[in-house]
């Protein structure tokens, strides 16, 4: 039995989708825009030729606020769709910056200690606790990101119905 996966089942089980239409770029702006001014009570976005980007509109702005970008590009005569579904860029980047901070503390204090130990210089016994520490804030990192995706549940779920109703009739 061959099955194969649909646009819509990449939509549910992953942040990325990629689809093709024979729209143009110009046509899929036209609609995505006609689509957002219909829904403008729960989206908000800024769309052009190129790119898209939705967000769901809430009481207040936090931080957490999950996005869709969409962008279109021409493949062999057919416009190809791009969609990722996740955090503002600022947020991404914060967390990477922690977890590549919290990596290199780790592997300096442990390499100090190990080095202290195989050298018997009591000075750098300190560092032990010290990578303990720091894998410590690494998995406070993680539940923080845990915690915003959580919020940010919600909002996901409305962005994927986006997704499927502008995007999804057009596949071809």
């Amino acid at each position: 039995m061959n099955t194969e996966e649909s646009t819509l089942d990449k939509m549910r089980s992953r942040p990325r989708f990629k689809m093709y239409t024979t729209l143009t770029p110009e046509e899929y702006e036209a609609n995505l825009k006609t689509f957002l001014k219909s829904h403008q009570h729960i989206f908000e976005g800024n769309i052009n030729r190129e790119i898209a980007t939705i967000t769901v509109i809430t009481p207040e702005n936090e931080y957490w606020k999950p996005n869709l970008a969409l962008r279109t590009e021409t493949e062999d005569g057919k416009t190809a769709i791009r969609g990722v579904f996740g955090p503002s860029s600022a947020v991404w980047t914060f967390f990477m910056f922690l977890y590549f901070l919290f990596g290199i503390l780790w592997m300096v204090f442990i390499t100090m200690w190990f080095v202290g130990k195989q050298l018997n210089i009591p000075d750098y016994d300190w560092a032990l606790p010290a990578s303990f520490v720091t894998i410590a804030l690494m998995f406070l990192t993680y539940i923080g990101s845990r915690y915003g995706q959580s919020r940010a549940k919600k909002q996901m779920d409305e962005l994927r119905k986006f997704a499927i109703k502008s995007t999804l009739p057009y596949e071809h």
